[in-house]
This record gives C-alpha cells, structure tokens and sequence, in this order.
C-alpha cells in the first residue's frame, strides 16, 4: 500500500511540474522548439477539456492553475481513500 502511495505522489508531482514548467516556458520559448513542443503533448490533452469549461478571459488563460488545483486535490483523494483501506 506504501508503494501504491508513493506511486500516486511522484506521478502528482511529475504532473505538477510539466505543467508548471510548460506554463513558464510558454513565455520564453518558441512554440515550435522541439522540447516546448514535446511539453505541449503532453500538458495540452489535460488542459483542453478545462479550457472548454473555462475559456480565457480577457486574454489570460486560468486552465494551467486549474489543472494544478486539481492534480493536488486528485491526489489527496486517492491517497485519503487508500489509507481507508488499511
């Protein structure tokens, strides 16, 4: 069970930090470098049904805080209801 956890908090953070790193590279880094690209891969299919939701507004985009909010919250739910279980 410990491992299980400790599973779901590397993959929460991993997760948080694309994001966070796609976010601030976003503003230095043409979008057609390879590496912004690869991030945008893989950051972009989780944001895109917030953004749906949430659309920007007035030119500022809130789905990466959003998605931070809820990869954390996420995990502190499954973490919760694991250790239920013991």
């Amino acid at each position: 069970m410990d491992v299980l956890i400790l599973f779901i908090n590397v993959v929460a953070q991993f997760l948080f930090w694309l994001v966070f790193i796609a976010v601030i590279l976003s503003y230095f880094m043409d979008p057609y470098h390879p590496v912004r690209r690869r991030l945008d891969s893989i950051v972009e299919p989780l944001l895109a049904p917030i953004r749906r939701i949430l659309p920007p507004m007035g030119g500022l985009d809130f789905s990466p805080f959003v998605l931070l909010i809820l990869i954390q919250i996420l995990r502190n739910i499954i973490i919760r209801l694991l250790l239920t279980l013991r």
